[in-house]
Parts: C-alpha cells; sequence; structure tokens
C-alpha cells in the first residue's frame, strides 16, 4: 500500500478553510469501510517492527523519538485513535500523555513548561493527546490570555518544535477534522447508552455552543504554525475507520523516514554462541 493518504491530508501552506475541506472523504483511498479495517490490520506487523527498530536504537545512544500530536474537538476520536492505531505498537515503547486545564503550579509557569515535561524520551512513540494547541484555542474562545499572549505563542509554538526536530524528534501533527453534525450524533449515542455516560460531560454542549469560534481558533492556529519542518496534517474524521487508517499511514511514513537499523552487537556473537552451545549442565 502506498501513502497516499498521506499525501492527501497534508495541509498546504497558506489561509485555512475548514468548511472546505469533506470531514466525511476518505481521500487517496478506494475501499469501502471493510477494505479500510484490513488494511490498517495489515500495517501492524510493520508498525511493530519499526517500532521496535526505533526502541532498540536508543541503547545505541540514538537521540530519536516520534511525537504524535492529536488534536480535535470532542468525540472527534483521539481515543480511538490510540485503541485502534497506536494500540498496534508494543505499550512499552509508547508515552501517552493528555494534557487536560492546568493546575494552579503550571499556570505560574510559561504555557510550554507542562509540555516540556511530557515530552517522549529517546526511543520512545509520544502521543499527545490534545497539547500546546489547547493554549491557542480554548485559551483564544475563552480568553484565558490576552490578545497579545495569544499572538506571542504561535511564534512560541513554531520556534518550540523547530527545536524538537532538530534535536532527534519526528513530529506528527494531526487535526482530527470532525464535522458539527457528526457530533451531534456521537454526543447522543453517548446519552442514549447508560454505557457510555461516563464519556458525556454537560460542558461538552458548552464548548458546541461555540462551534464557530473554535472553528476559527482552529484554522488562525493552523495557518500559523503549518511549517515545512512540522506540517499539520488534516484528517476527515467522520468515517472512524479512516481516521484510524490515516494516522497510522502518517505515523508508517514517520517511521520508514528515520531508516530505523538494529544496532550491531558489542560482542562477538560467536564466541557466546559457543559458550552457550557448551555450557555445564545447570540442574
Amino acid at each position: 500500500m502506498t501513502d497516499a493518504i498521506a499525501d492527501t491530508v497534508r495541509l498546504s501552506p497558506g489561509p485555512v478553510d475548514l468548511r472546505a475541506i469533506e470531514s466525511d472523504a476518505a481521500p487517496g483511498f478506494e475501499g469501502k469501510k471493510a477494505d479500510g479495517k484490513a488494511a490498517l490490520a495489515e500495517m501492524a506487523a510493520e508498525l511493530a517492527d519499526l517500532q521496535e527498530r526505533l526502541w532498540a536504537e536508543r541503547t545505541a545512544g540514538s537521540e530519536r523519538r516520534v511525537l504524535l500530536v492529536l488534536q480535535g474537538m470532542d468525540t472527534s476520536g483521539k481515543g480511538g485513535v490510540l485503541r485502534h492505531t497506536v494500540g498496534l505498537i508494543d505499550p512499552q515503547g509508547v508515552r501517552i500523555t493528555s494534557f487536560k486545564a492546568p493546575t494552579d503550579v503550571e499556570l505560574q509557569h510559561d504555557f510550554l513548561w507542562r509540555i516540556e515535561k511530557g515530552l517522549p524520551a529517546a526511543g520512545y512513540l509520544g502521543v499527545f493527546d490534545r497539547s500546546h494547541y489547547e493554549d491557542v484555542l480554548i485559551a483564544r474562545v475563552r480568553g484565558f490570555a490576552e490578545p497579545a499572549e495569544i499572538e506571542r505563542r504561535y511564534g512560541a509554538i513554531n520556534d518550540f518544535e523547530a527545536k524538537l526536530v532538530a534535536e532527534g524528534t519526528t513530529l506528527v501533527k494531526c487535526m482530527l477534522h470532525l464535522s458539527a453534525d457528526e457530533q451531534k450524533l456521537r454526543l447522543q449515542e453517548r446519552l442514549d447508552n447508560p454505557e457510555k455516560h461516563y464519556k458525556f460531560n454537560p460542558g461538552d454542549l458548552d464548548e458546541r455552543a461555540l462551534w464557530p469560534a473554535y472553528r476559527e481558533a482552529y484554522e488562525i492556529a493552523l495557518e500559523r504554525t503549518n511549517t515545512e519542518v512540522a506540517p499539520w496534517h488534516v484528517i476527515p474524521a467522520d468515517k472512524k475507520w479512516f481516521r484510524n487508517l490515516a494516522v497510522a499511514q502518517l505515523l508508517r511514513g514517520a517511521l520508514r523516514g528515520l531508516d530505523l537499523h538494529w544496532p550491531a552487537a558489542e560482542f562477538d556473537v560467536e564466541e557466546q554462541k559457543r559458550r552457550l552451545a557448551h555450557e555445564a549442565p545447570l540442574a
């Protein structure tokens, strides 16, 4: 399978109009839902192998790591991506960090302070379930920071991400693009199913009422932070199966691009084979 999906969901430079980007499409993939699920399953072995190579390279001093940034409105499927896509990879090499409302301690620092504490170590696939972009999204919509501070943050984010890339982090930034109609259906499903009541928060409806303001905040953030070293990918998220497949393909492309190799042994392999073959009985 080619990386056709990855090519089509990468955001082009310039102004962003999310209303012009279909949320119920499957760009770069010609199959149906069953085909998409099968294609995701077929990637599992390669993703696991690539991630294990990344994990192994750290034992030889490699500083490389991958950071997947997931942003999207409520119900866009960040949790689904974690289960169905990131879940294909050995969990020992994954670090998931979820950024909720900042604590009193975190508010005493620059907005990137807590983000830096959540970065993955060498060899890891890190996942940000929400991220530093909350500080130019909800902070903008809800007025949690002054306009001048929001403006400063766009540049600070670009500098921060460029530094991460220069130090060995491969960034994969995904905006899960959900329609307002699909969100309503998913919220209704949570209300109708007692097994999903735990996922519902009445505050979700308060945020939904601000949908146009959030769309504008996303459009500005996407335009201002869509850089060559850390580009954005806008992934249609109405189709859950396509959303999962698209993120998987982006991760696979990022890992392939690292040209990962198994570390060479720092000992005489043949000698150790002989030792093992001729060892004395242990019992």
